[in-house]
């Protein structure tokens, strides 16, 4: 994706399920659960860069030492951070005192970090705060220990307003109004509340507080909680929780928008928000590790036993189709042959611009992400030339010279690699002509590859903004003399905000909506945006699942093509020489690449909640009236 597009977030949970002693005699190292947390926290790193965060949480430690460690990072390279602070730590200890280095017991009690259960996370900074304390995983402490909660996520609510407003009705004085405290305190209601009705119990069984301790974590019902709290949640989350005295969590919404994975064996139990990294980390086939079902929670028992608990009812699953197309690592197995579907999939439009003319268009990606997508589009290329050949061939077969042959079977789809990315420039200018000429210089060309008679076809994953597209990258391709640049996103166009936890919360931000109110003024139809205004300020009042997304009018009038040829229109300028063309992939294409994973509302306005709608309708009345606010 060529446009600057944040997401949040990775995480990653980790249990060991042999005492320490057991890896310290099979691993060389009591540290196994750091090490494995570092390595599936880096191999998350595509999924935020912004912050990163660290918790473990010791077994069995006794009244004044401590279980509970944590360390948070919002530096340049924030994981390396982390772990570099845990490991000075840990080498300053075994430094001073050699004679532990293998005493695990001592090791457990004295040095922080090391432990049996742990939790990270990694995330971009989706708000534009950035601050350590935006930071997960989040601390709610308690001197009961059962009541100490550890709450991070991949996850973003529509309703955070409501929310909040429930808790203040419990009670309650949240310290902000942000999504992650807001869930952390409504799970942390009610697992004080379970906490406090154990206790009773225990004690009309005649046991004492100290005796009461242990039974309340044995008999705490973690589901009973999340059901509890979670009853008006609204939005897109895969949560992990951890429990002062040993119990753990996964939950994942009931649409199945967010992404969570999981293995286990008799000496790990693994959660991560991508298959792959559990696949690298622990060496497990891909067959092996499983995915969290919509509206269930992996629930991890201090005991070691889990179990899957039905939290919330499923709705029809709509998993973020995003994360198939760019934000994933494309080495899953799946992602990796759906990304190059996308790219067969769009060489018929492709075909049609450049009129069939395979010998004369050179193709190439931008950026690295949009490579797999490329071989896709590429292959496809090869499987048309292969059959012009062959008709040619089958035609020709009783006149054809053994020259001629040769001839057509050199014949070969050009590709090159024409776009590079330098090293990221700062653009410490403020003036806006100074930041323009810093931005059209992030991509740089290759010379000497691209003839006047060329069509330069360069395909993207997405095109969002557009701004790289028209302050970079096409007048970087229009140094080359191109005959005619054709820009392929392997994405449709996207043309509503996201409210699940991409950085995509403004209308006036996308492209494709900016082309359409184009088309609106320019056939004298521009009064369909004051009455879609009059229809969205209609339903400011009316509960969610009421609201209908009347934004999608502003797109009715026009057809797919004429709003990609507006786009390329304002992404070009009077000072490009070639013909600019951008191609979309169509929505039904997207489904047939990606058929398990059809989250689709950027695209559609087909919001897979009811706080959705909301938010689009939000986002309409913000842009009319020229509020620079997000809509969630």
């Amino acid at each position: 994706m060529s446009d600057n597009l944040k997401h949040e977030c990775g995480i990653a949970l980790l249990r060991l399920k042999k005492p320490l002693q057991f890896y310290k005699d099979k691993y060389g190292t009591a540290f196994y659960g750091i090490q494995k947390m570092y390595l599936l926290m880096e191999k998350q790193h595509n999924r935020g860069q912004d912050g990163a965060g660290f918790a473990s949480i010791k077994f069995d430690m006794e009244p004044g030492q401590r279980y509970i460690s944590r360390v948070r990072s919002n530096h340049a390279q924030p994981i390396q951070d982390i772990f570099t602070q845990i490991n000075e730590r840990i080498n300053e200890e075994l430094t001073e005192k050699p004679q532990f280095v293998d005493d695990v017991a001592w090791q457990k009690e004295n040095l922080p970090y090391i432990g049996e259960l742990f939790l990270g996370h990694v995330r971009y900074g989706t708000f534009g705060k950035n601050s350590i304390e935006s930071v997960h995983p989040f601390l709610r402490q308690n001197n009961w220990m059962h009541r100490n909660l550890i709450v991070a996520g991949n996850f973003n609510m529509t309703n955070v307003k409501e929310l909040f407003e429930n808790l203040v009705e419990l009670g309650q004085h949240p310290k902000e109004m942000a999504d992650t405290v807001t869930i952390m305190e409504k799970i942390g209601h009610f697992l004080d509340d379970e906490v406090i009705e154990l206790y009773q119990e225990c004690k009309n069984n005649g046991l004492s507080k100290r005796e009461a301790s242990p039974v309340i974590a044995e008999k705490l019902d973690i589901a009973k909680i999340l059901t509890k709290a979670s009853k008006n949640w609204d939005g897109g989350f895969a949560m992990a929780g951890l429990l002062g005295h040993g119990d753990a969590f996964v939950f994942r919404d009931p649409a199945g928008i967010r992404p969570a994975f999981f293995y286990e064996d008799d000496e790990i139990m693994v959660v991560a928000s991508e298959r792959p990294v559990i696949q690298t980390v622990f060496n497990v086939p891909f067959e092996k590790v499983q995915e969290l079902d919509p509206g269930k929670a992996l629930i991890i028992k201090k005991n070691g036993s889990f179990s899957m608990e039905q939290i919330l009812e499923p709705l029809e699953k709509k998993s973020c189709s995003f994360e198939r197309i760019y934000f994933s690592r494309g080495s899953d197995a799946e992602i990796y042959q759906e990304r190059k579907q996308l790219g067969r999939l769009i060489l018929p439009a492709v075909l049609d611009v450049i009129e069939n003319d395979t010998d004369n268009s050179v193709f190439s990606y931008i950026p690295n992400t949009a490579e797999t997508s490329f071989y896709g589009m590429v292959e496809a290329a090869q499987d048309f030339l292969n059959q012009r050949k062959n008709k040619y061939i089958l035609n020709n077969r009783k006149t054809l010279t053994k020259e001629k042959l040769e001839e057509i079977l050199s014949v070969k789809i050009r590709t090159e690699k024409v776009a590079i990315k330098d090293a990221k420039l700062r653009t410490f200018i403020t003036e806006d002509s100074s930041r323009d000429d810093l931005v059209a210089h992030v991509y740089d060309v290759t010379y000497g590859v691209i003839k006047p008679t060329d069509n330069l076809v360069i395909i993207d994953d997405s095109i969002v903004r557009g701004t790289t597209l028209k302050k970079s990258i096409i007048r970087m391709m229009d140094r080359l003399n191109p005959k005619r640049i054709v820009v392929v996103s392997s994405a449709p166009q996207i043309r509503y905000p996201d409210c699940y936890g991409i950085d995509m919360a403004k209308l006036e931000g996308l492209v494709a909506f900016r082309a359409a109110l184009a088309l609106l003024k320019e056939t004298n139809q521009y009064h369909i945006v004051d009455e879609v205004y009059k229809k969205c300020k209609q339903q400011e009042k009316l509960k969610d699942a009421e609201i209908v997304n009347y934004v999608n009018e502003i797109y009715a009038p026009f057809t797919d093509q004429q709003i990609s040829d507006k786009i390329a229109e304002m992404l070009s300028s009077s000072d490009i020489k070639a013909d600019v063309k951008i191609l979309f992939q169509t929505v039904e294409n997207l489904h047939i690449a990606c058929p398990n994973h059809l989250g689709d509302w950027y695209f559609t306005g087909d919001y897979p909640t009811p706080g959705g709608n909301r938010v689009v309708n939000r986002a309409f009345m913000n842009f009319y009236e020229g509020k620079d606010a997000r809509a969630y």
